[in-house]
């Protein structure tokens, strides 16, 4: 991955529901919510506290997450798409 996020930024790549529900609906691309699901694939250097340290993450690469529906920054890389957030945007750790 060429992509490092700074400071106390993770780079997730969220998780696509599929086109059929559960009740057989098929679900078109225009109608369908952003993904709250995602696997963190990387993350930064680190927050800084007041006195200077670096304070560890909660979450570690390969972990799926729960993230708001708007938030983060959008990137594109590699014709995939990924979040850059801050960890304490994130919601929850699944699983």
């Amino acid at each position: 991955m060429n992509i490092k996020p700074l400071g106390g930024r993770i780079l997730v790549e969220p998780v696509k529901e599929g086109e059929v529900k559960k009740g057989g609906i098929i679900i078109p691309d225009a109608a369908r919510e952003k993904p709250q699901e995602g696997l963190v694939v990387a993350l930064g250097t680190g927050k800084l506290n007041e006195n200077g340290e670096t304070v560890a993450f909660n979450v570690k690469e390969g972990d799926r997450v729960l993230m708001p529906k708007y938030g983060g920054t959008e990137v594109k890389y590699d014709d995939k798409e990924y979040q850059i957030m801050r960890e304490e945007d994130l919601l929850a750790i699944i699983g």
